[in-house]
């Protein structure tokens, strides 16, 4: 099976990119009961994660996830960001609901995609976004390219998006949220083979599946200990039993990114 990204396109570019619209898988314990919707999880709030942003098309529909890292920069996927331009990309901060009219818009003034992207299972998948106005929000700290014991396998980890509650079912109105724990590198390329990239790449999710990101959650948040340490990349399917989502591995990106931030 290809990888499947975990972006969601506007309702005209859906027909030509379902298949490519999927995001990364998280599975949960077989003991545990069926999980609810980001596939498993709990709904929450933009207030509890003030930093979670929509990244949407110009008319607000939201088709990928961000995460604010200062009053003016959002980190999100490469591949959420490809053949867009400033115009026609919105941010939106401070909306718990697809659906609702609160928050802050924000028009974008520059686009960095990392120079060597060109598909999610050949890494590099991140981008950074410059808004044309600050967001009144609480941006999320990130680590540092020094941080690399925080993937170490068994770790929890935290993510967030509005993406399908099913692979290929309905979004989710409301911001939700589920935890999910690192796989071993040995783990994931024995899932992935030659298309998980260990240096640019971690995985997250259950053996047994069930909690997972998926179409939407495409450039949101890989939460370590508070921190963002990764960006919802790419999976096969959504929650599938032994195919964990796929997330950027924000270590090797780091430096890269606050040249952004501070640029």
């Amino acid at each position: 099976m290809s990888g499947l990204t975990r972006a969601r396109k506007a309702a005209a570019v859906v027909a030509a990119t379902a298949a490519a619209a999927a995001t990364a898988l998280i599975s949960a314990p077989s003991a545990v009961a069926a999980p609810q919707p980001i596939v498993g999880g709990t709904t929450t709030t933009t207030s509890a994660y003030p930093f979670m942003m929509q990244i949407t098309d110009a008319s607000q529909d939201q088709f990928c996830g961000g995460t604010l890292v200062s009053p003016t920069k959002v980190v999100t996927a490469a591949h959420c960001m490809v053949g867009e331009t400033t115009s026609s990309v919105r941010v939106v901060g401070g909306r718990t609901y697809l659906n609702g009219t609160n928050g802050t818009v924000a028009r974008v003034s520059r686009i960095w995609i990392h120079p060597d992207y060109t598909r999610v299972t050949r890494g590099d998948d991140v981008a950074v976004l410059t808004l044309s106005t600050s967001m009144p929000y609480t941006p999320a700290p990130y680590v540092s390219s020094s941080d690399t014991s925080v993937y170490a396998a068994g770790t929890t980890t935290r993510v967030l998006g509005w993406g399908t509650t099913s692979s290929g079912g309905s979004s989710s109105n409301q911001l939700r949220t589920a935890t999910v724990p690192t796989v071993s590198d040995a783990s994931c390329r024995g899932s992935y083979g030659s298309r998980y990239v260990q240096s640019d790449m971690v995985c997250a999710g259950y053996s047994s599946g069930g909690v997972d990101t998926c179409q939407g959650d495409s450039g949101g948040p890989l939460l370590i200990g508070g921190r963002l340490a990764g960006i919802t990349s790419w999976g096969d399917g959504c929650a599938a039993a032994g195919y964990p989502g796929v997330y950027t591995r924000l270590t090797t990106f780091s430096d890269a990114v606050t040249a952004q931030v501070r640029g």
